[in-house]
């Protein structure tokens, strides 16, 4: 059983274009069921706003339409995953607010600051609705993320693989993670090299007796960039070990004072072929 972990906040937007079955909801109800935790389910919709004055009437009236769709839509979302949860056993709150994005963004964002864990859908779009609450609250919440890929609905840590680059970021990333890791049969600690000066960095070999000490073992690897492309080595030593799960700390640069994403991390949250747990 997972320790540690004893309230879990699924995240669900409801845009109204169809989009596919969330592997979000499943996975976080098998993650609490395997940690006995409660669940939290934000099924939200997006408020449409007028933003010109002279908008006709007639426009007016669509978008309020529209608004009362959304709304409709995200209540029988979370309706249903009351019901859900209740048919599995699990302890669980929802909530349906229909808000306009930037007010959507804040309110999850400051829910997250009161679980232990956030889970939600993966989203290439670097654009998309679900895109930016996935980039608040791995900023802004000051708790651990995990983005699930589509057609990953059962929660599995048997194999974990840990993203080393010896920084900061990582280390919150490592620590964030140790329910999940004390559970896990086989943990690799993995670093790239050739891409970045790693001098100032804690090297891997140096973290392993502090997961020893925790009852992880551990095993030390060093790979070399494929062409430059961390993510891509990462994705590819995924995929060759099968492993169930990436932990990394998420690097982001600051540029005239807007913050964004690093390489790495938006190549990995656009493409990752397993769950990608992330604390910043």
């Amino acid at each position: 059983m997972l320790q540690n972990i004893k309230s879990v906040l699924i995240g669900l937007t409801e845009e109204g274009d169809g989009e596919e079955r969330s592997s979000a909801l499943a996975y976080g109800f098998s993650l609490a069921r395997e940690a006995d935790a409660h669940v939290t389910v934000q099924a939200a919709s997006l408020k449409l706003m007028v933003t010109h004055a002279f908008i006709s009437n007639f426009a007016e009236q669509l978008v309020a339409s529209e608004n009362q769709r959304l709304d409709t839509l995200a209540r029988a979302v979370a309706d249903a995953s009351q019901r859900a949860a209740s048919a599995s056993g699990l302890s669980c709150t929802t909530q349906a607010p229909h808000l306009a994005y930037p007010d959507l963004v804040k309110s999850f964002t400051a829910l997250a600051r009161t679980h232990d864990l956030t889970i939600l859908d993966g989203e290439p779009v670097a654009t998309a609705v679900d895109r930016g609450l996935i980039e608040a609250v791995l900023t802004g919440s000051g708790r651990p993320l995990i983005v699930v890929p589509q057609g990953r609905e059962a929660f599995a840590g048997d194999r974990i693989v840990i993203a080393w680059d010896g920084s900061a970021k990582a280390a919150r990333a490592l620590n964030d993670a140790m329910p999940l890791l004390r559970t896990a049969s086989h943990v690799e600690l993995v670093s790239v090299t050739g891409e970045k000066d790693l001098t100032h960095s804690v090297p891997g070999a140096e973290i392993a007796p502090h997961l020893a000490r925790h009852g992880i073992a551990v095993n030390v690897l060093a790979l070399p960039a494929q062409d430059g492309d961390v993510a891509e080595t990462f994705r590819n030593h995924a995929n060759l070990t099968r492993a169930d799960m990436i932990v990394m700390g998420a690097y982001v640069h600051s540029r005239l004072r807007e913050m964004f994403l690093g390489g790495t991390t938006q190549s990995l949250l656009k493409d990752c072929p397993v769950p990608l747990f992330m604390s910043y």
